[in-house]
């Protein structure tokens, strides 16, 4: 599924990349791909090349959500970022995993604290910061094999990073170490007040700089010196290629395997296809047979299934397990659904697993069973969703059920509608929940949770032929009911009390930490209309930025101005455009989509109507300096309710917040 607010739709993978160049810029290599929004990358001692990438926050509550990580970027490799619902788990061999997930956050500058007059320990960190939550984090990072895991502590973070009081913002934007061996970081952003700070260290234990050489990792230098010569075959066909790479598809290594297939990728098909068919060690078939899914074709798919069915699952671990079942999607995805003697023979060998006792398992089981149409995969798939502990595996079953049109009985239906309407789950993972928690802050879903939902809802609706509509209104007439919001606090016609300005307000800032009314700040933030384009916890829209946790990246000065200044900072994701075209016309809005030949825009943030452009008919396109929220939305308030407002928007929700204490 696309974004439920249709961010990024249309856009096409692998998302963000690394590349490489010369110094004159002629010669480009794609190096990695598959990430966000990687704002910074770094070295280590070993050379080998880290980044933080950002999550997309809008799919909080979804199990396709990929929490901000660091990721060892290697070359060739893909880290799995997709657009909408279609993010990869780490699991995927064509992929490649975390090398230390962080949580929540917004990822800015990185480095390595070569030359720092720290432990050693430190010295080899990776510092990551993070701008939203006001982090600086240390990583660890322990060599595994031909690549690293890792592990992480907050070095510099605010005290009331986990407290229920008032936060302090550190809006941290990048980090360095210095000639002097000290750690420097800066603040600011978004037309904050940027700062600068200084970090050493005063401890007992020995703290001089070691030469970057030292720092290396003696630990992995054979399995990285062994990765590197797999990836120097990724850049053109080479005949040395596949005999030198094909002993390594069987490595209990996965950056191995990874580079080992990507280098025998790399040759003619006709050089390895049946090679791969031969293999029976299951790590090292499983990773050709990957290899034939992905640069094979229609007419090598029954070979392949006959090969991979050859080898029994009853002998696998969960990996090859998932590993096996991968080659399948990626040839389905890649090749079509096979029929006839083809699928009979994959869903004999496939069907008798599903139910697995590993959610992972059942994720991919389900959906090939889906797609060959398996016996009862609706029952048993139902039986899953009701039986799932946590939110994000409930929605695993329910939206791959969605678009499934025969298997049904009417006992069937009514349980999945129902599971729309009141059924899902308000417990998550524990992972998900320590995210939240050492950000500080209360779980909530993201932006684009409401949508993604309203939108498999109406697909699955598609399948339901009149007669079941007929027989289960009621239940999709208590859905509509359900999705219907509670009625805002009527709109009040208000009087204009004073065109504020900023230095009207300032003086009185003070005032908002202390005796303010959680109850009129929260009426405020509904009578501006500030609810109709910012989300606030689980409320609001997600046309401007989100306020939830705005108080841990703004002080109270920059609230304010955002407020009574409001195209004075702009960021570029939130801006408008401005089309002019051919014919003169005008048109300033939104854009929500676009492809190779138009654009789609809405012009007005609160309706829903959307304007297509050809690209062919535009004259001139700009972002507008002129933000969408308009000037003056706080001109018919007093400045004690501006002072509540601020307060409000501090507390995170919190009505116990220091804010309203007297």
């Amino acid at each position: 599924m696309e974004d439920g607010n249709g961010f990024g739709a249309g856009a096409n993978p692998p998302g963000g990349y690394v590349a490489r160049m010369d110094l004159d810029c002629q010669n480009i290599e794609l190096f990695s791909a598959g990430q966000r929004n990687t704002y910074d990358i770094g070295f280590n001692a070993d050379g080998e090349l880290f980044g933080f990438d950002s999550d997309m926050e809008w799919d909080w509550g979804t199990p396709w959500y990929r929490p901000i990580h660091v990721f060892h970027s290697v070359r060739g490799g893909d880290n799995g970022f997709r657009e909408g619902s279609a993010k990869w788990p780490e699991y995927y061999a064509d992929g490649l995993p975390q090398t230390a997930t962080i949580g929540i956050g917004c990822p800015t500058g990185v480095g390595f604290g070569t030359g720092a007059k720290f432990p050693v320990k430190y010295q080899k960190a990776f510092y990551i910061c993070d701008w939203t939550y006001g982090r600086l984090i240390a990583v660890h990072l322990t060599p595994n094999g031909a690549s690293y895991t890792g592990s992480f502590e907050n070095f510099v973070a605010p005290k009331s990073l986990h407290g229920k009081g008032g936060k302090t913002p550190l809006n941290l934007t990048d980090v360095v170490i210095g000639d002097d061996g000290a750690l420097y970081f800066t603040i600011g952003g978004r037309g904050t007040q940027a700062s600068l700070f200084r970090v050493t260290y005063t401890g007992e234990e020995i703290a001089a700089p070691v030469a970057a050489s030292e720092l290396s990792n003696q630990r992995g230098s054979d399995a990285r010196d062994l990765r590197r010569k797999l990836e120097s075959y990724n850049v053109q066909p080479d005949p040395a290629a596949v005999e030198f790479a094909w002993p390594h598809l069987n490595s209990g290594d996965r950056y191995i395997r990874y580079s080992a297939r990507m280098a025998i990728e790399r040759n003619p098909i006709d050089e390895w296809q049946a090679k791969a068919l031969e293999e029976k060690r299951p790590d090292a078939a499983f990773t050709a047979m990957l290899a034939l899914a992905r640069l094979g074709s229609a007419e090598t798919q029954p070979a392949l299934f006959r090969a991979l069915t050859s080898i029994p699952f009853r002998n696998l671990t969960e990996e090859q397990t998932l590993n096996k079942l991968r080659v399948i999607e990626v040839s389905i995805a890649r090749h079509g659904v096979p029929t006839g003697e083809v699928a009979q023979q994959v869903l004999a060998d496939v069907d008798p697993l599903y139910p697995d006792i590993s959610q992972s398992v059942n994720r991919e089981l389900c959906q090939i069973l889906i797609a060959l149409n398996a016996p009862n995969v609706v029952a048993r798939t139902v039986a899953l969703l009701s039986a799932a502990k946590t939110q994000e595996e409930q929605i695993t079953y329910a939206v791959q059920l969605r678009n499934v049109k025969t298997g049904w009985n009417a006992d069937l239906r009514r349980t999945y509608l129902s599971w729309w309407n009141a059924g899902r789950s308000v417990e998550h993972p524990a992972s998900v929940v320590k995210w939240f928690e050492e950000a500080g802050i209360r779980f909530n879903n993201g932006a684009s949770f409401g949508n993604f939902m309203a939108h498999a809802h109406e697909e699955a609706k598609f399948t339901m032929t009149p007669e079941e509509i007929i027989a289960l209104g009621d239940v999709l007439a208590a859905y509509i009911a359900a999705q219907t919001p509670e009625p805002a606090p009527p709109l009040t016609s208000r009087q204009l009390v004073k065109e504020w300005m900023t230095g009207d307000l300032q003086p009185l800032l003070d005032r908002v930490g202390k005796g303010r009314n959680f109850a009129r700040g929260k009426e405020v933030f509904y009578q501006a209309q500030c609810s109709a384009c910012h989300r606030y916890g689980d409320q609001g829209g997600a046309i401007g930025p989100d306020l939830t946790a705005v108080a841990t990246r703004f002080k109270r000065q920059d609230l304010l101005e955002a407020s009574t200044e409001p195209s004075k900072v702009l960021s570029e994701q939130y801006m408008n455009t401005a089309i002019e075209t051919k014919e003169g016309r005008a048109i300033i809005g939104r854009i929500t989509e676009e492809t190779q030949d138009k654009v789609v825009i809405r012009p007005n943030p609160l309706a829903l109507e959307t304007v297509t452009v050809l690209k062919s008919e535009i004259e001139s396109r700009q972002l507008s300096k002129t933000s969408p929220m308009p000037t003056g939305l706080l001109n018919t308030f007093s400045e004690e309710e501006i002072l509540d407002l601020l307060a409000y928007l501090e507390s995170l929700g919190d009505s116990k917040h220091q804010n309203f204490r007297n």
